[in-house]
Parts: structure tokens; sequence; C-alpha cells
């Protein structure tokens, strides 16, 4: 069954989104999913809600290429691996993986797996080493994160069952077990329409969102979170999110660093103020210029790239994607109990009080 989503329910927002209002939107990239969500098994674990997201940005080529890319850390109590990598070369190959905070490494591996058995041939004869992009949130609330339960075949599942097309969210894939300003979070995407120079390009946002306390929520501009009180669930901020952004534009690494810190602000607009225990990290690369992989580079590269000054719309579409995929996310999700506090109910946000809220107090504004 299709889930709604914000603006199936009535919810507004800025710009001009994509026919599919989802990352997939940028021609090339699929998306997959592993979850796993599993009651209690006595001696194994207190009870499941987990899994793997799996963003390729090239969906699975003949040939293993590199995508352009900048990244930045907001608040770094969090992890997105070959962050450094990014940093210092600018672009990444393979997927782009979302996971739990203790599946970092099983994830890691089972892509790295499935990279070597994709492409033989580069990592047989030219020595071709693979640093996996894997992200992660806490989901210990929901999920018994100490029984490491996400696997190498869930991993690798993920990435087999990528496609394009429109993106599952809410309880989904890496995103089952989060929670966004203490309501269920999750999964979220949206997109945006840039034209500029006459032409016109797609920028996708795929948010894994487990960050914000109830007070500072803020949707529609509308401070929700100080008249939704019920079922509140952390005394102060301790998730995180992590954002990925993605535009067929053909943006040079240093632009796509600036791309990324836009995340930022897109994150701001929903309310929170990035808190000490919060990991927020946002990665941005471009499908544009497409490059053979780097052992196999020509001395010489030819690129196209906007100029500088073309960056603003970009940026206002990156901010405006953020915001609403993040409430995307909220608006999927669905309850879940709780494995620590056992039994306590993490309640999805409800639509009909949120629409009346948003009414009631945005008169006023």
């Amino acid at each position: 069954m299709t889930k709604p989503r914000a603006r199936d329910i009535g919810l507004r927002f800025e710009g001009t989104p994509g026919p599919l209002n989802a990352i997939t939107d940028v021609s090339g990239i699929t998306v997959g999913a592993t979850t796993v969500i599993e009651e209690a098994v006595p001696g194994r674990h207190k009870g499941l809600c987990t899994g793997v997201t799996a963003i390729l940005p090239r969906g699975v080529s003949g040939e293993i290429e590199p995508v352009w890319a900048g990244i930045h850390s907001f608040n770094g109590n969090g992890e997105l691996t070959a962050g450094h990598h990014i940093a210092d070369l600018g672009w990444f190959l393979g997927p782009v993986m979302l996971t739990n905070s203790h599946g970092v490494g099983m994830v890691s591996h089972a892509t790295v797996g499935w990279m070597i058995d994709r492409y033989p041939k580069v990592f047989e004869d030219d020595h071709m080493w693979c640093l996996p992009v894997v992200g992660e949130t806490y989901d210990g609330v929901l999920s018994d994160i100490n029984a490491r339960a996400v696997t190498e075949d869930h991993a690798r599942a993920a990435l087999d069952n990528a496609k394009p097309g429109p993106v599952a969210e809410g309880n989904t894939g890496g995103g089952a077990g989060m929670i966004a300003y203490e309501f269920k979070g999750g999964t979220g995407t949206a997109s945006r329409r840039v034209t500029v120079a006459g032409q016109t390009y797609d920028l996708g946002v795929l948010v894994q969102a487990n960050h914000g306390s109830r007070d500072g929520l803020k949707i529609s501009g509308v401070p929700v979170g100080q008249y939704m009180r019920e079922d509140l669930v952390h005394p102060r901020e301790t998730g995180s999110i992590i954002v990925v952004i993605a535009t067929d534009a053909p943006l040079l690494p240093h632009q796509l660093n600036r791309l990324a810190r836009r995340g930022s602000i897109g994150i701001g607009r929903n309310g929170t103020s990035g808190g000490h225990f919060s990991g927020d990290i946002f990665l941005a690369f471009s499908t544009a210029n497409p490059q053979r992989n780097p052992w196999h580079a020509p001395d010489v590269m030819e690129l196209r790239a906007l100029a500088d000054a073309h960056l603003d719309a970009f940026y206002t579409a990156a901010v405006q994607a953020t915001e609403e995929a993040v409430v995307n996310a909220m608006i999927a999700a669905e309850d879940r109990i709780a494995v620590k506090p056992a039994g306590k109910r993490v309640r999805a946000i409800d639509h009909a009080r949120l629409l009346d809220v948003i009414t009631e107090q945005g008169r006023g504004q």
C-alpha cells in the first residue's frame, strides 16, 4: 500500500519538485532497501527494527565510474565512511549505504564484496581498492542495536534490489528504527527542478532522519512541537541525520562541498539546532561529467561546470528538498514499540492533529 506523503495530506512547500519528488528524479540513480523487523527472540535479541538503504549514483553500469562529490559535517557525533577520501579527492566510487550505528562495519564489508563481484576485472588486474561510503544513525531505542542484526546478506539484498522510480519512506531500510523530533522518523526523500542558463536540472535529497527534539519542531513555518506535547521520548536531542544530496548538474567538488553545507539550513528549517549528541552529516554528489575509473583516467581530463554564480539556485533547491524530505519521513512513518525503555510506544505524527495545529497557530503568524 502506498503511504501518504506530506503534500498528499495538504502540507505546502516552496519550490517545484520533479515528477517523483524523490532522489530518483536524478536520472540514473537507483535506490534499494532491506528492512529487518522481528519480535523479541529470548537469548538472541530483544526485538529488531533496523535495516539498510542503498543509493547507487549510476545504477549498475558496465564499468565502475566515480562521481564528483563534496562532504560536510555540521555536527560530527556520527559517521560517514570514506569522508577523508571525499574531502581530499573530491569523488567516490560505488554506492552510498545507510544503516544503524553498529551495522557500519558489516555493511562496509558487504559492499566491498558486492563491488568485487560486480567489477572483478579491475579489482583483479588493476589492484583497485574499495572504500565504501557508509553512513549511520542510532536506532537503539526501537531496535536491539547490540544484537548487530544487519548481515552481509541484508546489505547485498539492498544493493541488488535497487531500482529507479518511487522510493519507500518511513519505517524502511536504514531508517526503519529511527526517531525524529520525538515522533517516529526514518527514510524520506524529495526533489527540486532547477533552471539556470537555459537548462533544467534535477536535484534530489534522501535523508535518514533520527534527530531533533520536540520543543524545536517546525512544519510549514509553524512551531508545532510547542503544541503537540503528547508521547515525548527524549529530554534532549540525542539522535542524528544523514542527508544525501544528488544532482545531474555539472558541479565540481568545491561547488559540491558548498552545496552539502546548505543541507544544514534545510534541517534547520524544521527546528533542529544540531545538538551535541547529534551527528549531522551531509554528502553531495553530481552524476554529470562521467569519467573512467581513476586507474584508467586520461592524463588530461576535460570537465564542464556551471559558473559559481549559478549556485544560488541549487543552494535554494537543496534547502527546500531537505526540509521536505524530513517531513516526508515523518508523515510516512508508523508507530513502533521501544526495546529500551521496553514497552514505550514511539508514535508517528498524527496527520489530522498536525494539520489542525498548523491551521490554528498559522493564523496568528
